[in-house]
């Protein structure tokens, strides 16, 4: 399952696991648009969309989309956030992992707060 998540000025191309049950629910929802924030390394927004904690973690790597069942919010993790304690990437609480952005995540720090975001089949 592949995606596209487009910005107000970049295009980022991700990778949805398969076996997630997570993704399946979030692929079946697309097309989304929404609100972006931003929390540290992380880009966040509002989804409608639920799903319970599959296989929740709460260190996550650089590149993971990841849902987070308490905010029905779809996360992008591309650095340390506020939570983050030495070098890893932490979540403010338990998310779900279900992709990985594909190819450079150069262009996601130079998205600005309150952007809108789409995510849509690729």
């Amino acid at each position: 399952m592949k995606i596209k998540i487009k910005t107000d000025a970049f295009e980022f191309k991700a990778i949805l696991d398969e076996e997630s049950e997570t993704a399946k629910i979030i692929y079946g929802a697309l097309p989304l648009k929404s609100k972006g924030f931003r929390w540290g390394g992380e880009i966040y927004f509002s989804i409608p969309v639920h799903a319970e904690y599959e296989n929740p973690k709460e260190i996550v790597k650089k590149g993971d989309l990841a849902f987070w069942p308490q905010g029905d919010a779809f996360c992008i993790f591309f650095g340390k956030t506020p939570a983050s304690l030495e070098n890893e990437i932490r979540p403010a609480s338990a998310v779900n992992i279900f992709g990985k952005i594909a190819g450079s995540l150069e262009n996601l720090n130079k998205v600005k707060d309150g952007e809108t975001i789409i995510v849509e089949r690729d």
